[in-house]
């Protein structure tokens, strides 16, 4: 059973008045991206913050290309939630990981916040999960095994990911998986403090506000294995 229950916890955020979020570009030779340069084909999904709409970029050398294109609209957003979209351009801006989704382009507008990101064709595992009422040990083994190879290199470069969770894990046309969702991943190895968590699959340490490092993610990781194979 998902409760997706949250809570937040009072940090120093709403202390920050302006957050600065630079463009970014993956593809060398590119000049800097627009918004007029993808178009939109249909919605993936909203939230009370932006859209998120599958996208096909119109000119440069990814001519063609299907994207996912995240737009946050900045009057709606408050400074701890432009701090979580600041916090996840950085992270994926320097993450190049075949199981990690990989950020293409970050740029704005005077009104909007936009990120380019890989376009993953098979949904989220909650979904599948949902379809298909449990899965095989076979498929949870191969799932388990690509999610550790992404939480190790997120772990070698002082990222911890914190929000493991079935819908950010993506899966591509071929079964593989992709993290996504980096809003809430701490770039320290240090204990930190608590901000919006799903509870079910929280390490007792950050349900207690003890602060936590790596092992949170390695705890999340363990319920995530076994609530998917009973």
């Amino acid at each position: 059973m998902i409760f997706n229950k949250l809570l937040l916890i009072g940090e120093d955020e709403d202390e920050v008045t302006e957050i600065s979020l630079h463009d970014f570009c993956r593809h060398k030779g590119e000049e800097r991206s627009g918004p007029d340069q993808f178009e939109l084909l249909r919605v993936l999904g909203q939230g009370s913050f932006g859209k998120v709409f599958l996208v096909k970029k119109n000119c440069g050398m990814d001519n063609g290309q299907l994207y996912a294109m995240k737009v946050l609209k900045k009057a709606t957003l408050k400074v701890r939630d432009r701090l979580r979209t600041k916090m996840e351009r950085d992270i994926l801006a320097q993450i190049s990981h075949p199981f990690i989704v990989r950020l293409h382009y970050a740029f704005q507008t005077e009104g909007k916040l936009y990120l380019i990101l890989d376009f993953l064709q098979g949904g989220d595992l909650f979904s599948r999960l949902a379809k298909e009422v449990m899965f095989t040990e076979e498929d949870v083994t191969f799932y388990m095994a690509e999610l550790i190879l992404a939480l190790e290199h997120l772990h070698s470069i002082g990222i911890v990911y914190r929000d493991l969770k079935p819908e950010n894990i993506l899966l591509d046309s071929a079964g593989h998986i992709s993290l996504t969702d980096f809003g809430l991943s701490k770039e320290s190895l240090d204990d930190s403090q608590m901000t919006y968590r799903t509870i079910e699959y929280m390490a007792p340490e950050v349900v207690n506000r003890r602060g936590h490092s790596v092992a949170a993610d390695w705890w999340s990781l363990g319920v995530l294995m076994v609530l998917n194979n009973k």
